[in-house]
Formats: structure tokens, C-alpha cells, sequence
């Protein structure tokens, strides 16, 4: 997995929503056993507290569950995964929504926009 950071959100959110991106992507497919928070937050080059903080998180939303003595695991709710997956991509529509109308495009224009982008006409 190929850790990326940046400034503008805390770390620990940023790692709740690459793990969730691997996971609803398929990168860690439903039941499968997830490296340790040791071994994930070295791989990322972080503080283990960091990792243990989003992985707790990830608990807590039911995307990831413990079993004693054997490590953490992706559930194995296919719809929870989905539901997950729908939220990332609302946050990825948002943001772009966002930057577009920044950018002072109007909902008919970036509508346009994505229509054109979408048929190859761009």
C-alpha cells in the first residue's frame, strides 16, 4: 500500500480513509486478516498510537473487528462494505463539487463539464 499525506486533514483521518479505500476497493477483500498496527504504521511511517487511533475508528464504523489473540480483520458484511465504498465516493463528488465552484462554474456547467468528460468530447 503506498501511504500518501498532506497537511490540510489530521493523519489519523487520512489513514482511516486510505484503509477504507483499500478495503471497499478491493486491495483487502472481505475476512482478510489485516497487518498489525506495528507493521501498518511502520509502513506508513507513522506513530503506532496514530495507526491504533484510526484502526479503533475503523472498528467503531464496523468496517474492521478484533479477535482476541488473532489481529484485526476486514468484515466480512458485504453491505457494510458498500455502504462504506458510497461514502468515500460521496466525499470524493463533494470535494470536487467544492473546488469546481470555486473555480465559479454553476451545478449546469459542471454538469455539462463531466457529461462532455464522460462521452470522450473534452
Amino acid at each position: 500500500m503506498k501511504w500518501q499525506f498532506s497537511s490540510d486533514a489530521p493523519i489519523y483521518a487520512q489513514l482511516i480513509e486510505q484503509i477504507q479505500r483499500t478495503i471497499v476497493s478491493g486491495g483487502w477483500p472481505p475476512g482478510e486478516r489485516l497487518p498489525s498496527v506495528r507493521d501498518l504504521a511502520g509502513e506508513a511511517g507513522v506513530n503506532p498510537n496514530t495507526m491504533q487511533r484510526a484502526m479503533t475508528e475503523l472498528e467503531r464504523e464496523g468496517l474492521v473487528y478484533s479477535q482476541r489473540t488473532a489481529g484485526r480483520f476486514v468484515t466480512e458484511d458485504r453491505a457494510r462494505i458498500e455502504a462504506a465504498r458510497n461514502q468515500c465516493a460521496q466525499r470524493q463528488i463533494q470535494t470536487f463539487l467544492d473546488k469546481m465552484e470555486q473555480l465559479g462554474y454553476s451545478g449546469e456547467e459542471i454538469l455539462r463539464l463531466v457529461e462532455q468528460e464522460m462521452k470522450g468530447e473534452s
